[in-house]
């Protein structure tokens, strides 16, 4: 195994690589306390993915025991979407972003993010707020101390994990980043127009032999679609989304597929000005 990358790039935000693993650390508040929170971070990155590694046949089955804190972490993230296929491997990005988040915030830091490859975990304390982009998008969500949301994932056959679903992009605003990421893939799947002829798919274990989804189709292409098929999926997708909202689930989710989308909660979001 590779050893980890750890840096610290020109506009001061930090770059922990490791493997699969990719996050952009940011934190905001005293020189001293952020330089603080960003060696423990490090410090919790350090042996990360073998911890990981140790419980991978684990991860990747549903209902297993499960030891380390973010392997648990990961099983209570994606409990309450069964009896449907899931295993704690829809939860990782987001449990290890919260466990190194957790680790970098400490007494002098007002608000900080750990985003891993787009799976954000956020703390905030009182009074202040973080905005983020959503993908595949110029619109912006804002998220405020006084919001139950500190974590935000996305998910859709376009991004690095493969998808059941044809969403383009499904974005989750939850209490937790793991609960998001699980949440997002689930929302994602739903997405979804079985047996289309526009839609191209390949069992996952063609594509990544060990993946946790074994056989199952995976999305690897999708054509143009007609509107009424567009909002068909979409319509899927969104019903999934209220489902879990209305269970406390999730917070907030933005669907899109082909330049429609759906909205699921209170989530508001706006196009950023042009300077």
């Amino acid at each position: 195994m590779t050893p980890a990358q750890i840096r610290l790039l020109p506009d001061q935000r930090l770059h922990l690589q490791h493997g699969p693993i990719d996050l952009i650390c940011e934190a905001w508040g005293s020189k001293a306390s952020i330089e603080a929170g960003y060696l423990r971070a490090c410090h919790r990155f350090e042996g990360l993915l073998a911890e990981l590694v140790l419980e991978l046949p684990s991860l990747r089955r549903p209902n297993k025991t499960l030891v380390g804190p973010i392997a648990r972490t990961m099983g209570r993230a994606v409990a309450p979407f069964r009896p449907k296929f899931i295993t704690p491997m829809a939860a990782v990005a987001g449990a290890v972003a919260e466990a190194v988040l957790a680790e970098m915030v400490g007494p002098g830091i007002s608000r900080a993010y750990v985003n891993n490859g787009g799976d954000i975990a956020l703390y905030l304390a009182q009074g202040e707020y973080l905005s983020c982009a959503i993908a595949g998008t110029r619109d912006q969500i804002t998220v405020h101390y006084s919001d139950p949301v500190r974590g935000i994932a996305t998910s859709g056959w376009r991004g690095r994990s493969w998808s059941l679903g044809i969403a383009d992009y499904v974005t989750v605003l939850a209490k937790t980043a793991s609960m998001a990421d699980a949440a997002a893939t689930m929302i994602a799947n739903a997405v979804d127009l079985p047996g289309h002829s526009q839609v191209t798919r390949s069992p996952a274990s063609d594509l990544q032999a060990d993946s946790d989804l074994g056989t199952r189709l995976v999305t690897v292409g999708v054509g143009p679609l007609s509107l009424a098929n567009v909002n068909l999926a979409l319509g899927r997708g969104a019903k999934a989304a209220d489902a879990f909202h209305m269970a406390g689930l999730i917070e907030q989710a933005a669907l899109f597929l082909q330049g429609e989308s759906r909205r699921v909660g209170s989530i508001v979001v706006k196009e950023p000005a042009i300077a």
